[in-house]
């Protein structure tokens, strides 16, 4: 049994987006996984999961 996609969520300390990534996916990122996807700055990790309540709040980066 499989819970879905895990997402790390973050907010960005610069320009304040909020975003997610798939932790599958965290192999093609590399070292940029949790970067801000419109400033390149390293996010501020808000929280993981299969899905929050307010998970539309946070695009994910592709």
């Amino acid at each position: 049994m499989t819970w879905g996609t895990l997402f790390f969520y973050y907010e960005c300390p610069d320009c304040g987006q909020k975003f997610k990534y798939d932790f599958s996916r965290n192999d093609e990122f590399g070292a940029d996984f949790g970067a801000c996807p419109a400033c390149g700055v390293s996010g501020a990790y808000i929280g993981d999961g299969p899905r929050r309540p307010d998970d539309l709040d946070y695009p994910e980066v592709d």
